[in-house]
């Protein structure tokens, strides 16, 4: 890849969440002012694996600054890496045209790349998340009535009861990591659909350990020894090393609570996600193994609750550094202005995508533009939802923070996809939007946060999502 080293008008940042608001992006379009541009990629004697080590733990800088230096070039909107300990050679895509292309395509030549994902061996081998093909589209079946339509709506008790929890154990005064209480709430609410426990007092002591096992594993891979154990895991389907032992003690809490739930007898009377998949079977009338069973239930623990918490710790990240976008979301919460909550979610999962991005495998030779990619050589496509969110032609002033942009207008699943897209979108989505809205809407109309203008909390990469790498600190003044 040729990539030019200036920038005609530009402001040098450190990072790419310091852009100044006014800043282009570079990005897809021209425009009218300066390119934040982020500093040069530093030396690296390494070579492929300090580039590696790079994806792993700043890669938003990598790719802003690869795009922008790569714009204007011929095949500019195509990034190529060599990636060591992972997927190996990989396209980085960011043109919508181009998501479009690869989304859309037939599974048979562009599937899914999660089974080689830093998740695969956290979730295993039979989860909804790392299954293809046929398989897939059955495990998926089952699943998605759960997360849809009257589903949904008969979660809405388990959200307001959890939201209310949580805003009772916030400390006022006091500065605490939004997505510490956040956790705690969306953990509750898909534990509620996964055993059907409206209130979480009711768990049992088993069920009440799992939870405790979930949350110690979730602070565990926020420290400095998570991307150790990443990399080492890396491409692999078992865990090994410090990971498995971590995992050891969560699967003990999962199997145990699966023992207790077929110790009480019949499940016939139950609706909720642990007795469907203990009475489904597979294509051969066999029911579903635990192992399956406990596949399926940490996707659903880990996937299902950690996205949404940490979007909402990253809107007030972003609220409280904007007082002006604050005070206005707060008066269309206590109005119950719903449109604006929700175009307030969308600007945040924007700005801030929680899962930065998303994979496919190339079976067969593409044209992006251009440039070809897949085939026999083993590429990857990733498509970058970090900056395609950032394009100057889809979002003027991309490093802005303006609800407002998504008020009244139409989404192109192809310009906004913070659920991934195709026939792999987040099963949750529904159930995640309606979350949002509530722990969202709860918060602004109740709790009144502390403003200021600290610079940007970091963001940290854990697994395969992005997160506020302090937590989203906020200090709330009162608390109604």
């Amino acid at each position: 890849m040729t990539v030019t080293t200036t920038t005609p008008t530009h402001t040098e940042i450190g990072h790419w969440f310091l852009a100044p608001p006014g800043a282009r992006s570079g990005i897809g379009g021209t425009g009218e002012g300066p390119v934040a541009l982020v500093r040069p990629k530093r030396f690296h004697p390494l070579g492929e694996f300090s580039t590696s080590l790079e994806f792993v733990t700043r890669q938003g800088d990598l790719l802003f600054g690869d795009a922008v230096r790569a714009a204007g070039e011929p095949g500019g909107d195509v990034l190529h890496y060599k990636l060591r300990g992972g997927p190996g050679p990989v396209v980085v895509l960011f043109d919508p045209a181009h998501v479009k292309t690869i989304m859309t395509a037939d599974e048979s030549i562009a599937p899914s790349a999660t089974h080689r994902s830093p998740l695969a061996p956290i979730v295993g081998p039979d989860s909804v998340l790392t299954s293809l093909g046929e398989r897939h589209r059955q495990q998926r079946a089952l699943l998605l009535p759960r997360f849809h339509g009257k589903a949904v709506a008969k979660y809405q008790e388990s959200i307001a009861r959890a939201t209310e929890d949580g805003l009772a154990k916030w400390p006022v005064g006091k500065p605490v990591p939004l997505a510490d209480i956040a956790q705690g709430i969306t953990l509750d609410v898909i534990m509620s659909a996964i055993f059907g426990l409206p209130d979480p007092r009711e768990a049992t002591e088993a069920e009440r350990a799992m939870r405790t096992a979930v949350l110690r594993l979730l602070r565990l891979s926020t420290t400095p020894m998570a991307t150790v154990t990443q990399l080492a895991n890396a491409r692999r389907e078992d865990p090994v090393g410090f990971l498995k032992v971590v995992l050891a003690m969560v699967d003990k809490t999962v199997y145990r609570v699966l023992d207790e739930r077929r110790a009480a007898g019949s499940s016939a009377t139950r609706d909720d996600i642990m007795s469907l998949l203990m009475d489904a079977t597979d294509t051969d009338g066999n029911p579903l193994p635990d192992s399956e069973i406990r596949d399926e239930l940490m996707t659903l623990l880990l996937a299902g609750h950690e996205t949404t918490a940490n979007t909402v710790a990253w809107t007030f990240e972003r609220l409280t550094r904007t007082p002006d976008v604050y005070r206005q979301a707060r008066e269309a919460a206590l109005a119950g202005n719903e449109e604006y909550v929700e175009a307030l979610i969308n600007e945040s999962m924007r700005v801030r995508p929680v899962v930065p991005i998303v994979a496919r495998e190339l079976l067969a030779p593409f044209d992006f533009g251009g440039t070809r990619a897949g085939g026999e050589d083993g590429v990857t496509a990733l498509v970058s939802i970090l900056l395609l969110h950032h394009r100057d032609d889809l979002y003027p002033d991309p490093f802005a923070f303006r609800p407002e942009r998504f008020l009244g207008v139409r989404i192109n699943p192809y310009e906004l996809m913070p659920f991934g897209g195709g026939i792999r979108r987040c099963l949750g989505a529904p159930l995640a939007m309606a979350e949002l809205q509530t722990v969202v809407g709860q918060i602004l109309r109740r709790v009144e946060l502390r403003t200021h203008d600290r610079a940007p909390e970091r963001p940290r990469h854990r697994n395969v999502t992005m997160i506020p790498g302090r937590g989203g600190v906020v200090i709330a003044d009162t608390i109604n």
